[in-house]
């Protein structure tokens, strides 16, 4: 019955979309695109004069459906490229092709969903310019969002430089937005602004999340797909604080190219909206949804898991051997599988070197990790610098990791997000992956889908996280509201290695509580989690958040936000096998009741067993109970405290 519920609902709204496609009002064309469920739709407005085709233009609104009435939520959006040769702005409309579904299933080996489904109503239109060259737009419209993406067909046998985009996002004025300002390492915060006005200028990095005044509806903009073709883009406002343009980001000093240079025919990477209320936006899968499908046969060799981790405690590499085994045996006692061995571990000594410090982590059943820097800055000299910015040298690395027995690689401090740093990113997953070796980039730019397309990809920083504490003391007052937005922005979009539950102190203290770092390990998703902190600190934990860091997991079936509201407060929930882990966070200055419910779990009754803060800050109060559906869990949090929960 559900069955044929679905496919007469499937059939209605595609007929609604094809009787509605093509409405005109004089010179003017409405193109509506209805998403499958029918909450969502795109329309391209086509503007043309009779007398002069060079005036034509196209432009789309969104609208979301509440209530039975569509609401606009972004009108006015605007397209076109600008390439070295030829200029895509005034767009003469050649053909509107019929609207297709995309309707695939794909499992991801990390993530917040194993499952995933990429189901989209899609179109392409046919545009050419002034000058009768041709480019397609094609846009897909979601369930919880929208992706659209240019194509230029082949006009010219010679490279052609697609050096800017006037692809526009018209924000409503007024409306609520959480944005970090633009920097290509992407560590910083996400302040709240309701105007558009930056303190650092008015550009800024993606994600970036908005909450509409027009509708109660959320959206978050970024973009994934980049291929070696594509450089990464940015937005700015500099002209209007409520137009967000894209235009391509420059590399750092000695990378400045800017633009995408590449033979005809070419495909833009996606630009993406994911749409919705709060819940639909964080559990979104719709950057993996547009990325291209696994490139990796044989996965068996892939493994999530949690990381002991030096860097943190002492502001330091691996240089001393005793250090490195000290970590050893943290993973070995905190039934972690895996041991970063950190930079300068090519000048390791006190007892052994590299070679010592990867057979004794093996003698312990722990598979280690090492670090690299990516050599393609030039004020970054930590080492070794120089193994993996060429292919011949990269490859010789790699098979030296598999001969003495390296699981994986944290490669840092990338130049930027211009096209040849995309490229390099690619390609160092191919060849790990050739290699049997997993990947974590740091210094790096933000997650564009690539996990599924190189499941071996299994985190990246582009966040300001804990490693902030030793480098000044911004992150004492701000960790417990930054951490309270980050899962509604940055780790939205994919894995993202904070390195986070930490009980004392780096170089700079943090105020947050005992309850809130232990939950960060369930808020906060990346695939190797590298728990940061001493391993003394670890050691002295009671036995009740001992052992939960001993098993939480790094890699999800499922995700779900029961509760939340930017840098005030989130609950999240993760199912993993026939367990639900769930980490609460409270964002602010005062003590919070976190209030949310398990209904979703279509159960009369489960056991609860919950670690929350204690007395103080630095204390826990666990205890276990029997939950019965209806019921509505509250848990006291102090001032900038926290919760976990597992429900078996």
């Amino acid at each position: 019955m559900n069955t044929l519920i679905f496919r007469k609902s499937f059939i209605f709204f595609n007929l609604l979309t094809f009787l509605c496609f093509a409405v005109t009002y004089g010179q003017q064309k409405q193109y509506p695109v209805i998403s499958p469920n029918g909450k969502i739709k795109l329309v391209l407005h086509y503007q043309a004069s009779v007398a002069d085709d060079t005036t034509a233009s196209a432009k789309f609104h969104i609208y979301y459906q509440t209530n039975g009435k569509w609401t606009a939520v972004l009108t006015g959006n605007s397209l076109g490229l600008s390439t070295d040769q030829e200029q895509f702005k005034k767009l003469l409309l050649k053909s509107a092709g019929t609207v297709k579904r995309t309707d695939t299933r794909y499992e991801m080996l990390s993530g917040k969903r194993k499952l995933c489904i990429n189901d989209a109503n899609e179109v392409t239109f046919a545009f050419s310019n002034a000058n009768g060259k041709p480019l397609n737009i094609v846009f897909r419209v979601y369930n919880d969002g929208i992706a659209f993406r240019y194509a230029l067909p082949k006009w010219s046998d010679q490279q052609v430089n697609i050096k800017d985009e006037y692809t526009t996002f018209n924000i409503p004025a007024q409306t609520e937005r959480w944005a970090q300002a633009y920097d290509p390492g992407y560590e910083d915060f996400y302040p709240y602004s309701t105007s558009g006005k930056g303190e650092k200028g008015q550009e800024w990095s993606y994600p970036a999340l908005f909450r509409s005044k027009q509708a109660p509806v959320w959206y978050l903009i970024s973009e994934a797909g980049n291929s070696e073709f594509n450089a990464a883009s940015k937005l700015s406002n500099k002209a209007d604080l409520n137009q967000y343009k894209v235009s391509y980001a420059a590399g750092r000093k000695g990378f400045a190219q800017q633009g995408n240079v590449s033979k005809l025919p070419w495909q833009s990477q996606w630009h993406t909206l994911m749409i919705g209320s709060l819940e639909t936006v964080v559990q979104s899968t719709l950057i993996t949804d547009v990325s291209e499908p696994s490139r990796i046969a044989q996965k068996d060799w892939i493994k999530p898991g949690a990381v002991a981790w030096i860097y943190w405690a002492y502001n330091h590499g691996s240089k001393d051997y005793q250090k490195a085994v000290e970590y050893t045996d943290l993973a070995k006692t905190m039934n972690w599988p895996y041991v970063l061995i950190d930079w300068e571990w090519d000048t390791m000594g006190n007892g052994g070197k590299l070679e010592d410090a990867v057979n004794y982590a093996k003698s312990k059943g722990i598979k280690p990790m090492i670090w690299y820097n990516s050599g393609t800055t030039d004020w970054c000299t930590a080492t070794p610098i120089d193994r993996m910015r060429t292919r011949d040298k990269r490859l010789k690395e790699f098979e030296w990791l598999n001969k003495i027995g390296v699981y994986g690689i944290k490669v840092d401090f990338f130049a930027g997000d211009q096209q040849d740093m995309m490229k390099l990113y690619l390609d160092i997953l191919k060849d790990a992956a050739d290699h049997h070796l997993m990947v974590n980039f740091h210094g790096a730019t933000i997650p564009r889908g690539w996990s599924r397309t190189y499941p071996n990809l299994m985190s990246v920083e582009a966040v300001f996280g804990a490693e902030w504490y030793n480098n000044g003391d911004v992150m004492t007052n701000k960790a417990a509201v930054h951490n309270a937005t980050l899962p509604f922005t940055r780790n939205v979009i994919g894995p993202m290695d904070y390195t986070p539950v930490t009980f004392s102190n780096s170089q700079h203290p943090h105020i947050t509580s005992y309850g809130h770092e232990l939950a960060l390990s369930v808020v906060f998703e990346s695939a190797l989690q590298h728990f940061a902190d001493r391993p003394e600190a670890y050691y002295a934990l009671p036995e009740a958040p001992k052992n939960f860091l001993k098993t939480v997991p790094t890699a999800w079936d499922k995700t779900r936000l029961l509760s939340g509201f930017p840098g005030k407060h989130v609950v999240m929930a993760r199912k993993r096998g026939t367990k639900w882990y769930i980490g609460g966070l409270n964002g602010e200055e005062d003590a919070k009741v976190l209030q949310f419910s398990l209904d979703f779990l279509n159960k009369k009754q489960a056991n609860i067993t919950i670690i929350q803060d204690g007395e103080n800050d630095k204390s826990f109060n666990t205890q276990t109970h029997l939950w019965h559906k209806g019921q509505v869990l509250k848990i006291n949090c102090l001032p900038r405290g926290g919760f976990v929960a597992v429900v078996e």
